[in-house]
């Protein structure tokens, strides 16, 4: 029997894409990990999750473990909303979803606008595994380019206006990372800001916001999208994946009713209940805005770590974003390609990601890779970049 043989055509298709991970380097022992955008070890909240899970359990003993689960998960819907007010996003019950982290919410969101036929745009380069998601329900993808100053707003009026002017179809959505975004690290300036939301009103697209790393600030923080929005055109994806802790698998949509309802609608019951009631009790005994600034002291050291150990390891030809928040910073070598360069560095036993993953013209990213500052300590850090140092010197 072909097994294979009983999927839809649209199932085919997405099968041929490039398989979910395949972006993740083989590793070896004692590798120093450049290229996981997870959090500082150290800054894991595995004892005050023991405790908010002890706590849970002595309070409703079997409850939290059954299919409906904890009345507590009323309860992270209210502290979600109230900790989007206090960032400028005013929106009611019916207008949040809780999901299972951020990649579940962009998926829903596909899986409710798509079809073959419709249009997506995205940020060039962006999250790969936006790109694999989208990628399952569309091969209609416009790459709108990232500089400095994040998404290049101008370009995108560009390509809007001339689809328009030839009557092709215009994209169902926009999907960006505008604050710290993954791989470049960029910020998306208030002007462009305030010009894409304008874009969206002009020419009918919804906005998707991915704001994952949105309180990492090293500076300033940045107003969201979805706190400019006059025109509810903005779903604002969240996660407290990067504050709190990514296994516990908390994220949300917040957006239009009717979005919220088609997204609840496909999402059913797949919820992780136990791990939404123990996020709860975690969230009310945590004072978060504390938890933040050590964060975000945290890892604005490792930044500094990371582009002095660059500008003392690497050669000249190279260069990169300095990032105000987030995890992770974009370089560029000219002249290499980061797929072969990855190899030398894995032998020397310091990892990254190639930029070719981040593109869906893959051919484009060659000359870059992604480095995350995020996991690693300081002294990882600064021994991880002298070996990529060392390498890059010698492939060049």
């Amino acid at each position: 029997m072909n097994a294979g043989s009983f999927f839809p055509d649209n199932i085919k298709k997405a099968l041929q894409n490039t398989p979910p991970g395949e972006w993740i380097p083989e590793i070896p022992d004692e590798c120093i990990s450049l290229h996981c955008g997870y959090p500082a070890p150290a800054l894991m909240p595995d004892e005050e999750v023991k405790a908010a899970v002890t706590s849970l359990l002595e309070e409703e003993h079997d409850l939290p473990l059954h299919y409906i689960g904890s009345p507590k998960i009323i309860k992270l819907k209210e502290q979600v909303l109230k900790r989007l007010k206090e960032r400028g996003i005013s929106v009611a019950e019916k207008e949040l979803l809780i999901t299972s982290g951020a990649c579940q919410a962009i998926d829903l969101i596909a899986r409710i606008l798509l079809n073959e036929e419709s249009i997506v745009a995205i940020e060039s380069p962006t999250y790969m595994e936006a790109l694999e998601i989208f990628q399952n329900y569309t091969r209609h993808i416009i790459s709108i380019p990232v500089d400095k100053h994040g998404l290049q707003t101008g370009v995108l009026e560009e390509i809007l206006e001339e689809r328009r002017q030839k009557g092709f179809t215009l994209p169902r959505f926009l999907y960006t990372i505008p604050t710290f975004q993954n791989p470049t690290g960029t910020t998306m300036s208030g002007e462009r800001r305030q010009h894409v939301l304008e874009l969206a009103k002009k020419y009918n697209f919804l906005i998707v916001e991915d704001d994952a790393y949105g309180e990492l600030s090293f500076n300033k923080c940045f107003p969201t999208l979805k706190a400019m929005d006059q025109y509810s055109r903005v779903l604002h994806v969240g996660s407290l994946s990067k504050i709190v802790a990514p296994g516990m698998r908390i994220g949300w949509i917040a957006g239009a009713s009717e979005i919220i309802h088609a997204c609840a609608w496909f999402k059913k019951d797949l919820n992780h209940p136990f791990a939404q009631a123990a996020m709860a009790v975690y969230l009310a005994n945590t004072n978060l805005n504390n938890k933040l600034v050590t964060l975000r002291d945290t890892y604005r050291s490792k930044r500094d770590v990371l582009t002095s150990a660059l500008e003392q390891y690497f050669p000249e030809s190279a260069s990169w974003y300095v990032p105000e928040g987030g995890y992770f910073l974009w370089m560029k070598i000219p002249g290499a390609d980061t797929s072969e360069l990855l190899t030398h560095a894995l032998a020397e036993g310091v990892s990254f990601i190639p930029g070719k993953y981040f593109y869906i013209d893959q051919a484009a990213g060659t000359e870059f890779l992604r480095l995350s500052f995020s996991y690693a300590d300081e002294k990882e850090i600064t021994e991880g970049i002298r070996r990529l140092g060392k390498v890059t010197e010698a492939y060049l």
